[in-house]
This record gives structure tokens, C-alpha cells and sequence, in this order.
């Protein structure tokens, strides 16, 4: 059992460290590339691809593929991808927007999806062998956040000088501002891909008959039939909308005070990609917090929890400045990002899988991607887009300078009005007895 638990630990540690080599950064680096006006786009593209990408590969996974060798497959292509991404940045200082975005695109097409399908793959070899997963999956699934961390801090600290010479310097040829960070997540997910072959099986679930729509896996739609699963997933899909912003704005927005001279040389300012890793640290310490919540208090008291943390999270931002004491509250929103971000999206996919028959479990986490990173994640950044590029603009160094306060308050009343109104229309009687 402990051998299992090992193997999915290092599933989950290369499954987010993929994400976490340019999710956060990649800001940075399109705004030096000529494409900074662009940043929501490349965020909203995720959400696009995942309108569409989760509920296919979901189908597959439940209907034709085990889930843990298509997860594989998945990263095969995403990988290769992002690798082309790298070579683009090498071989043009600018690169052809057309040709960059269709490739970032192919990759995102094919990681999304795989977000769910390492839950579903976790959660059948969980259960396959005799584990429970409100207990065992959080301790698991918290070394993906860790992984995600790992890469963000190498990111963040390594240079590629005279040749390929790895050192840490506080510059703009670290990874975090360059083409770089694509080629350290491309070469992960071509680890990832070879070592999803090596796990469990996870037999596929097959009916003697079945209808059109149930063989075509679309039979997790059905959901929406109940009122509680219809709020579910609606309120997941207005919440799914604060979840890229930080990540496409965050560093962007903590790198642009570099260009205010009594400022320049924070701390914060030099190093945007470890300050906000902190938000991935406090993830991982509130992931093991999810069982003893879930149980205690029931779906809706800690997805509450996360929407009123998402205000803090912008309201923080909007406050803080990277000099002391304003720095603190900076840190403070790194905290309560970890709530915002798990008490959501892990517990959700929890929620899911315990609300659904065997058959369309697959198929019903992609629906809950669908939902949250297709939707909603598309909606909200490029609606952040639009707001962001209102108040701010990008100068002559590559910083985007403006009013970044008034845009995170936009945020953090919109979160608000989403927290207070869940509060009073979904409806959900917590049973302690069935967690």
C-alpha cells in the first residue's frame, strides 16, 4: 500500500510541476516577446481548450482508454509542444504570434484534460485497492502542489549563462522572464508520459447496453437534472472565474514596481515567481486540512470559505507594495490563496466523485473542468484582460505600469458578490456520515 501511495505521489509531483515551470511566469515572458497585450488571451485559451478538451478525453477514458495510459498520451503531445515553444523563443527575440499561440495552444489542449484524468485515475486505483479517498487522496495530491512549487522556484532562480551552465542570479535572463521555462516543463511531461505507463490498471467500466448519448459519455450532463448538482456546477463555473488571474497577472504586477526607483531593489520586486510560490506552499499545508473540513461542515461551508478567500486574495493585493510593512500583505494573500484555491478545486473534485455513479465518473470530472477551467476561467480572464488593460499599460522597459489597485478591488467585489450569492441560493444539508 505504501509502494501505491509512492507511486501516486510522484504521478501528482510531475503532473503539477509541468504547470507550475510557466503558469505563473509566462507573464513576464510575453510582455519582453512583444506580446503583452495578449497575456489574457493566453490564459483564456486554457479556459477555451477546456470547454471542450476534459469532457472528450473524459469520454475516452471512460468508454476506450484507461484513463492512466491516455493521461500519458496526453502529455506525450503537450510536452512536444511546449519543447517547439522553447525553440521559437531561441531562434526569433519576438517570435510569430500566430505560429507561438497555435503552439501554446496545442499544448494547453492536451494538458487540461489532464488535470482530471490524473483525479479519475488516482481515485479508481485508490479504490481498486481498497483506500479511501477522502482520507487518502489529500496527503497525495498535496506532492503535486509541491511539485508545482519546485519548478517555480528553479524557474524563478536559474540563468542559462555560457553555455548550459546553471546558476542563480538576480537578472532578466532568468528562466522566469525567457523562453526557458517552456523547455523545463516540455521535458517534464515527456517524464510524465513514460511513467504513466508503469501504474495500475484501471479497467474500464462497460455496460452490457447502453444508449447514443450514454456510450458518447454525454450522459454526465444528466447532473444538471438535480437542482443541487445544476447550483454545483453553475456557482463552480462563476468561481472558475477567478481562478487565472493571479496566475496570468500576479508576477507581471509584483515585477512592475522594478520600475519605480525606491522600489527596484525589493525583494518582491527581483523575485515575483518565489513571492508567489508562497501561495503554492500555503496550498499544500491546506490540502490535509480538506478532510477534517469536508467532514465537519459539508461542501457548501468550505466552498464558502474559498470564495470569501479569493476577496482577500485580490483585496490584498490591491493594498500591499513590496516595501515593508506593505509587503506583508502581499504575503497574506500568498496565505489565503491556498484556501481560495484548494477548498475549491480539490474538494470539488471530490464532491464529484462521490456524487456520481461509476460510469460517468470520468466523464463528470471533465465536466467539472468544463465548468470551472473551460467557462469560467475563459470568461474571467479575459474579462481581467480587458479591466487590467484599461488601468494599465506596458512601458518602454517591459513593465506594466498603471493603476493596479482599482483592478484588484474590481476583483475582490466581484468574488464578494459570487461568495454572499451562494450563500443564499444553493441549497445542501451536510451528512457527516456519508464523507
Amino acid at each position: 500500500m505504501n509502494n501505491l501511495k509512492s507511486r501516486l505521489i510522484v504521478m501528482n509531483f510531475l503532473e503539477f510541476a509541468v504547470w507550475g515551470a510557466y503558469l505563473t511566469c509566462m507573464g513576464n515572458y510575453l510582455g519582453r516577446a512583444g506580446m503583452g497585450a495578449e497575456i489574457s488571451w493566453f490564459y483564456a485559451i486554457q479556459g477555451i481548450v477546456s470547454i471542450f478538451m476534459p469532457t472528450i478525453m473524459g469520454i475516452i477514458a471512460d468508454r476506450f482508454i484507461q484513463p492512466q495510459k491516455l493521461l500519458g498520451i496526453c502529455h506525450m503531445v503537450a510536452g512536444m509542444a511546449m519543447i517547439a515553444l522553447f525553440y521559437m523563443g531561441m531562434t526569433q527575440a519576438e517570435p510569430d504570434k500566430v505560429a507561438f499561440i497555435a503552439m501554446y495552444t496545442l499544448s494547453v489542449a492536451f494538458y487540461m484534460p489532464t488535470l482530471a484524468l490524473s483525479n479519475t485515475a488516482a481515485f479508481t486505483i485508490m479504490k481498486n485497492n481498497g483506500m479511501d479517498t477522502v482520507k487518502d487522496f489529500p496527503p497525495i495530491r498535496v506532492f503535486g502542489t509541491v511539485g508545482f512549487i519546485a519548478t517555480m522556484w528553479f524557474v524563478n532562480c536559474a540563468t542559462l549563462d555560457n553555455g548550459f551552465f546553471f546558476t542563480l542570479a538576480d537578472n532578466l535572463n532568468k528562466f522566469q522572464y525567457t523562453h526557458y521555462q517552456f523547455l523545463v516543463s516540455g521535458l517534464l511531461s515527456i517524464v510524465l508520459f513514460v511513467y504513466c505507463f508503469t501504474l495500475p490498471a484501471c479497467p474500464l467500466v462497460k455496460k452490457e447496453s447502453a444508449s447514443l448519448v450514454e456510450s458518447m459519455g454525454l450522459n454526465a450532463f444528466k447532473l444538471f437534472k438535480t437542482k443541487k448538482m445544476a447550483m454545483f456546477f453553475i456557482f463552480s463555473m462563476l468561481l472558475g472565474m477567478s481562478l487565472q488571474v493571479t496566475n496570468g497577472y500576479a508576477t507581471p504586477f509584483l515585477t512592475h514596481f522594478k520600475s519605480d526607483p525606491t522600489l527596484a531593489d525589493t525583494f518582491a520586486a527581483n523575485n515575483a515567481t518565489m513571492l508567489v510560490s508562497l501561495s503554492q506552499v500555503s496550498e499544500a499545508l491546506c490540502i490535509l486540512l480538506i478532510p477534517f473540513f469536508l467532514k465537519r461542515y459539508g461542501i457548501k461551508v468550505v466552498m464558502l470559505i474559498a470564495m470569501f478567500a479569493w476577496v482577500f486574495r485580490f483585496g490584498f493585493f490591491g493594498m500591499g507594495n513590496p516595501a515593508m510593512p506593505g509587503v506583508l500583505l502581499f504575503v497574506l494573500s500568498c496565505i489565503v490563496y491556498g484556501v481560495a484555491f484548494d477548498f475549491f478545486n480539490v474538494s470539488g473534485a471530490m464532491f464529484v466523485d462521490r456524487e456520481c455513479d461509476g460510469d460517468i465518473k470520468a466523464s463528470a470530472q471533465g465536466l467539472f473542468m468544463l465548468m470551472t477551467n473551460g467557462l469560467g476561467a475563459t470568461i474571467g480572464t479575459l474579462a481581467a484582460g480587458k479591466i487590467i488593460n484599461a488601468y494599465c499599460q506596458w512601458n518602454e522597459q517591459g513593465f506594466l505600469v498603471g493603476d493596479w489597485a482599482t483592478a484588484w478591488y474590481i476583483f475582490a467585489g466581484f468574488a464578494l458578490v459570487v461568495a454572499v450569492s451562494f450563500m443564499v441560493l444553493f441549497k445542501y444539508k451536510h451528512d457527516p456520515s456519508k464523507i
